[in-house]
């Protein structure tokens, strides 16, 4: 269903900043000559994700002059029953795509829409309606985005649904391309080698478009493990017709490569191994880079023994063919959960690299030749800890790299923990003392494996300033604890259970030593670290603290990240409430971080923090930006999880 009407009473207009003929519609102002942009057109600003833009007008002398120039919030709100038990959002993940003056974007509830990006006027709306088929698995009802696939004067936008459509839109008018699949979609429960269904099945992340192709990932249930979870192969339909181009196993089938990685034929009874994230493409190379994550079960891999190819590898296929050109594991048996969380970042450094730059949750940064797969800088097999639970083989090594060292602390140790004051150690230590712990890729354990990183890097990804060669990577310093139970009087099957987060201290900080959240940049020449900068603020005000000097902790929040050629812009989620944590704990963690939400900018060079802009509410989706009459605009999502779904524009009075 597709509508074209006046933005709802809530999608206010908050500051009208250009001059008349700048408002006029930018359907219309597509075709003129006069119209001048800097564009936006993949999700992470480029099919290499880099998430770079030059925007040379905003400069660290007048950051904080920024103002809102409008604020729209999602078509959701106009949907019957969102906000009940049956139609509950989550957080408003999408980060929009620009072009030639308009924006285009999706919703939680898998809706498509197109907006004005000088002023925020809604131009169009699809509603694929895919919320009938009931709530997706994971995480609910959440989409990050969708993609733009020009050709010649036709331009089309796929939108991967909730409820696994891949749907192709026409640019100008939000109606579907009815000569394109089966009436402008294409069903991807089908064609998966199982009946499939949508309690085990869906898409959260934004397709790609790799020249013709149009490649698509998926989310998968991974817990409890099931005998008919589904395979997590990644596909690609023609942009022009909607046929299948091509399917790459990521559980490769007998006869194929990587085979042999899955012993005793547990590839026939396996599942996931899905990229659920979004991906990259090198078109001049002909390549799409596939960053997969974790079969089934995450913490238990007594049922697939082997190395499992191609669990948490990067994988680069041909973007015609899909043939696998090269790969890597960055994880071998995975038992910790440590999906590779982003695409790569594509870069070419100033000394004319090309490079393939993978963050992962266990703050290890993976850099290859894109071209060959060859590392960087030498990969080392090293012996980690042998697992004590029966029947787990765990992987004798693991690669780790040389170079770059380690973003974020790795492994648990009483040197770890929190010592700000004597209260604060006794307490974590009491925590440290009741679980198992460990050097990294230590296994779970019946009683709980206190691990660390649980999630380092994440799908906010990284980004990459090419004038410098820097690599700009987000990360939480927050444990995990990751444990396995049997099923079973013989205790010859294991489950392992959900992750926690480890416990809070009273005071609501972590157990560990700050910092908790921080920004690191990477010289992608040398493989050095240039400077680290903790992100965030509160802790520091705590009671226990007054008159002390403490260092900056920053807060172990998700942290978005884009980068000018002028300044590293980033973006918090703020502090959510910890599931299994008691409601005093989070109360408190609260009160720790009564920090306002902000857009903040940094030095690229230093890590200086050079100014923040008050937001209405914190980031949940990634940053993005543009130039449209010569005036910048940057983007971030907000809200979302029983707050209003909202798009904040911020530009230059």
């Amino acid at each position: 269903m597709t509508a074209n009407y006046q933005p709802l009473p809530a999608l206010t207009l908050l500051v009208l900043l250009l001059p008349p003929a700048a408002l006029t519609p930018a359907r219309q102002a597509q075709s003129s000559e006069a119209q001048t942009s800097a564009d936006w057109r993949h999700y992470a600003g480029d099919p290499g994700t880099q998430r770079y833009t030059p925007l040379p007008a905003l400069t660290r002398d007048n950051f904080s002059s920024l103002v809102s120039a409008w604020l729209f919030t999602s078509p959701d709100a106009g949907i019957p029953g969102a906000g009940s038990d049956e139609l509950w959002a989550g957080k408003h993940e999408s980060t929009p795509i620009m072009a030639d003056g308009v924006l285009y974007n999706s919703t939680s509830f898998s809706q498509a829409y197109a907006l004005d990006a000088a002023t925020g006027e809604l131009l169009w709306v699809h509603d694929p309606e895919s919320y009938r088929a009931g709530t997706p698995p994971n995480f609910g009802f959440i989409n990050r985005g969708l993609a733009l696939w020009s050709g010649g004067s036709t331009r089309r936008i796929f939108l991967a649904t909730g409820d696994s459509r891949l749907i192709a839109l026409n640019a100008e008018d939000g109606q579907p391309i009815a000569d394109w699949g089966d009436g402008g979609e294409v069903n991807l429960l089908e064609g998966l080698g199982k009946e499939v269904s949508n309690d085990l099945y869906g898409v959260s992340s934004p397709p790609l478009v790799c020249g013709e192709a149009v490649a698509v990932g998926s989310s998968i249930l991974e817990f409890p493990p099931r005998p008919d979870t589904p395979p997590g192969d990644v596909r690609a339909f023609n942009a022009h017709t909607g046929e299948l181009m091509w399917r790459f196993h990521s559980i490769p089938k007998d006869g194929e490569y990587g085979a042999d990685t899955w012993e005793d034929g547990s590839n026939k009874r396996s599942g996931a191994a899905n990229v659920w994230t979004y991906m990259s493409c090198d078109e001049e190379a002909g390549l799409v880079y596939l960053p997969f994550g974790t079969p089934v079960n995450d913490f238990w891999g007594g049922d697939r023994p082997g190395d499992n190819l191609f669990g948490e590898s990067l994988v680069a296929v041909d973007m015609n063919t899909g043939e696998r050109r090269w790969h890597f594991q960055t994880t071998r048996h995975g038992l910790w959960d440590y999906d590779l969380p982003a695409a790569p970042v594509l870069l070419d450094t100033p000394e004319g690299r090309k490079l393939a730059a993978q963050v992962t949750k266990q703050a290890l940064l993976f850099v290859f030749d894109r071209l060959t797969g060859e590392p960087v800088w030498p990969i080392t097999d090293t012996r980690v800890p042998p697992s004590d639970v029966p029947g787990e083989m765990a992987a004798a090594t693991q690669p780790i790299p040389t170079r770059p060292q380690p973003f974020d602390r790795q492994g648990v140790s009483e040197d770890d923990l929190n010592d700000l004051t004597p209260e604060l150690l006794a307490e974590a230590r009491e925590i440290f003392e009741s679980l198992d712990s460990g050097p990294m890729y230590s296994p779970p354990t019946p009683r709980g494996r206190l691990i660390l990183p649980g999630v380092a890097a994440s799908w906010s990804g990284a980004a990459y300033e090419p004038g410098r060669g820097y690599l700009y990577v987000p990360s939480i310093t927050l444990g995990m604890i990751a444990k396995v139970m049997p099923i079973g009087r013989e205790r010859k099957t294991w489950l392992g259970t959900l992750p926690t987060p480890a416990p809070l201290l009273s005071n609501g900080m972590p157990m560990f030593k700050p910092p908790y959240g921080r920004i690191t940049a990477i010289d992608m020449q040398t493989g050095e670290h240039a400077w680290m900068t903790p992100v965030g603020r509160g802790y520091e005000k705590l009671p226990q603290f007054e008159g002390r000097a403490v260092p900056l902790m920053g807060i172990p929040s998700r942290t978005f990240v884009m980068a000018t050629s002028r300044l590293l812009l980033a973006a918090q989620e703020g502090v959510n409430l910890v599931t299994g944590t008691s409601p005093e704990r989070n109360a408190a963690r609260y009160q720790a971080n009564p920090q306002l939400p902000a857009l903040r900018a940094f030095d690229l060079d230093t890590g200086e923090l050079i100014g923040e802009v008050p937001l209405p509410g914190n980031a949940t989706g990634a940053l993005m930006a543009y130039e449209v009459y010569g005036k910048p605009y940057v983007v971030i999502p907000i809200g979302g999880a029983g707050l209003p779904a909202q798009l904040v524009a911020l530009t230059l009075p």
